[in-house]
């Protein structure tokens, strides 16, 4: 691909920009090819992300057949998938066509449902072996979680059919996932799992092709920790303790044994591969000296062919005879290069880098032209051309979060706006539709369906606050969400209102620090007649106040109209949901406005809407009934509707019955 970029500056180029172009076309496509044949293994692992459901990382170049079982070889690698992803949307940025139908793109899109989830899938990481101890346990990986999140951030929004595109070809990304991601990797660094300290493999996420950090302070952390720490005369060790091709790993065993890693300390095999990644790195960082100090270190190197052009060994290792001697004295063996590059055997990887390295290098191609989505400038010099879709942004400091306060009735409108708090209620901001974020989610399962490839739509995941706050466009309506913790529950914690207030602060505080799109967003607050019944009016008044003040937990609002706040928020069109005429258009249930009178009074007296009911006094005699039959007090207790009266027949059977005799409703004592 990066080669033929070459040809294009040249007017006659005798064909070698299509056959090269078409070429990678080819790749992707197998790549692609093989993915889908393993339709099902999506479809399982976006419901249960386990290692035995896992796409396949290796199969037969010429047939797509699968090679290696789930126990011979780890499979699971986030950072591949991703890898893919994101040379799709680079590839096409730079007007390759390699998606050609909606099977495809459905296909795409569930692929990103199950990279989306990385922050929380545990794999084997880019060397396959998951755990440094190589036994056979997976980690969460800061390579893997960055690819996934910059493949996150490329695929947003975009077209993969190209400038030939329409709606319905267009990629989806959940940007709380996305959020969560960003969350986790800047967690997890400068180390690279639990297990590993720091990791080569880091060089790759942190620059190119991924340059997937946004901080400026951990990128420098993290890449002062690889050098540091891995780098040597011949290359970069993988991590410490890497018993990888070493002379005393034992072939054979597929795993090491327990406290094996400590046999490899000082000869881990070093790779001439990472020295041309911080070759590319200094060339799109625009630092030369880096550039030449790592040409010189990487030159000496290099192999010859018999034509004499240079290839680049996978590794450097330390030889049986010299293994001592280097543990001894760290540095001070020659170490020699693999079979790679002799005997027509070629390190595909690190020859594939170092020609991109050297076209980059010689001025032959800009990091524009192999960067054409532009993800090597940095977020505060990125100017996104957000079109009908909500692209991401750079990370806003100062937001002011917009604000929507809708009431449940009218009725509850009247009584707030008597202490001057202006709400309004759903039929007043008609057309807008409010819904639930369930409803949204049940819209979302129609993306990425795919009934030939048996692919179903999003899992079933709650949206979170980010996406709440956005305007979405679906089947000509206009609808804004309110956030889940405004949903009611079965769960008594939910009824607690001043865990409702702290919800609503921590929401507010969330989506100030992590919005990353152009627009602001738009909070909606469902105010309930139950949340003001009894001694949660006062702090659900005080809360209200704030907002009219415009700061809540420090945090700046502006409350104002929905349909003054949509002008200025942002749009997500969610076209996928195609309905034809012979189709039924899915149901939507929106927020209803409460059929209440308009001046009657509101009840806040009491938090108990029925208490008049509890208040009864009983109908029966208790005295009267001790001395009557168990038939005859069953009798009355099933028939009997007062409270009062079924408590005093319960209390009768639960003393000559005992706890455990069965009514109606029961054991007894739990009747009671």
């Amino acid at each position: 691909y990066e080669l033929s970029l070459l040809p294009r500056r040249i007017d006659d180029d005798k064909g070698r920009t299509h056959e090269l172009e078409h070429s990678a076309i080819k790749c992707m496509r197998g790549i692609l090819y093989c993915y889908m044949r393993q339709a099902d293994k999506v479809q399982q692992f976006k419901q249960d992300p386990k290692p035995s459901e896992c796409l396949h990382s290796v199969f037969n170049a010429y047939t797509g057949d699968e090679v290696f079982s789930h126990k011979e070889y780890g499979h699971l690698q986030i950072n591949a998938v991703s890898l893919f992803l994101l040379y799709l949307v680079e590839m096409i940025s730079s007007g390759l066509q390699i998606i050609y139908n909606t099977d495809e793109v459905s296909f795409i899109q569930n692929l990103v449902f199950c990279v989306e989830r990385a922050y929380r899938v545990p794999d084997f990481g880019v060397w396959e072996r998951g755990s440094k101890y190589n036994n056979g346990s997976t980690e969460l990986h800061s390579s893997s979680v960055g690819l996934a999140k910059a493949a996150l951030e490329a695929i947003n929004g975009f077209n993969l059919f190209g400038n030939q595109g329409c709606s319905w070809s267009v990629i989806f990304v959940d940007f709380d996932a996305h959020n969560r991601n960003r969350q986790t990797l800047c967690s997890l660094l400068p180390r690279e799992s639990r297990s590993h300290n720091t990791d080569a493999a880091l060089l790759p996420c942190l620059s190119y092709p991924a340059f997937a950090l946004d901080d400026e302070v951990l990128f420098s952390q993290t890449l002062d920790k690889i050098i540091r720490k891995l780098k040597g005369k011949y290359g970069f060790k993988r991590f410490l303790r890497d018993g990888y091709r070493t002379a005393l790993e034992d072939k054979t065993r597929h795993y090491y044994k327990p406290a094996e890693i400590k046999l490899f300390d000082g000869i881990e095999c070093e790779f001439p591969l990472f020295f041309i990644f911080m070759i590319i790195d200094g060339v799109f960082r625009g630092n030369p000296g880096q550039v030449k100090e790592y040409q010189d270190l990487l030159d000496p190197l290099l192999q010859q062919t018999s034509e004499g052009c240079p290839v680049v060994p996978k590794y450097y290792y330390v030889p049986a005879d010299f293994v001592e001697l280097e543990k001894k004295n760290p540095g001070s063996q020659k170490r020699f290069p693999s079979n790679n590059g002799r005997d027509g055997k070629f390190f595909l990887w690190g020859q594939a880098v170092y020609i991109i390295a050297k076209l980059l290098a010689d001025k032959l191609v800009s990091p524009k032209d192999i960067d054409p989505i532009g993800r090597y400038i940095p977020p505060e010099d990125q100017r996104n051309v957000s079109m009908r879709f909500s692209n991401q942004g750079p990370l806003e400091n100062d937001l002011v979060v917009h604000v929507a306060l809708i009431a449940e009735s009218q009725r509850l409108q009247v009584f707030l706006n008597t202490y001057g708090i202006q709400t309004q209620t759903p039929q007043q901001v008609e057309p807008i539709q409010i819904w639930a974020q369930k409803e949204l989610v049940k819209a979302y399962f129609h993306l990425g369906v795919n009934d030939k490839l048996g692919l179903s739509g999003r899992p079933d995941r709650p949206i979170g606050c980010l996406g709440t706050s956005k305007i979405y466009r679906i089947l000509g309506k206009t609808v804004v969400c309110y956030s889940i913790i405004f949903d009611l529950s079965d769960f008594y914690m939910s009824q607690d209102v001043m865990m409702l207030i702290d919800d609503i602060k921590n929401a507010l505080q969330f989506i100030k620090q992590y919005w990353k799109m152009h627009g602001r967003p738009l909070f909606v607050v469902l105010i309930r007649e139950d949340n003001i019944r009894g001694s949660r009016f006062n702090p659900i008044l005080d809360m209200l106040a704030a907002f009219r003040k415009g700061i809540v937990g420090g945090v700046k609002v502006h409350v104002d109209r929905v349909q003054t706040l949509i002008s200025g928020a942002v749009v997500e069109q969610l076209d996928f949901l195609r309905i034809t005429e012979t189709e039924e258009a899915p149901v939507f249930k929106s927020l209803e406005e409460l059929d209440l009178p308009k001046h009657s009074k509101v009840k806040r007296q009491s938090s108990t809407p029925n208490a008049s009911e509890l208040e009864q006094q009983p109908d029966i005699n208790i005295n009267d009934w001790k001395n009557k039959s168990t038939y005859e007090i069953l009798q009355k207790l099933n028939d009997c509707n007062c409270l009062a009266s079924q408590a005093l027949l319960s209390s009768i059977l639960l003393k000559r019955e005992g706890p455990h005799f069965i009514t109606k409703e029961g054991k007894s004592f739990f009747h009671l």
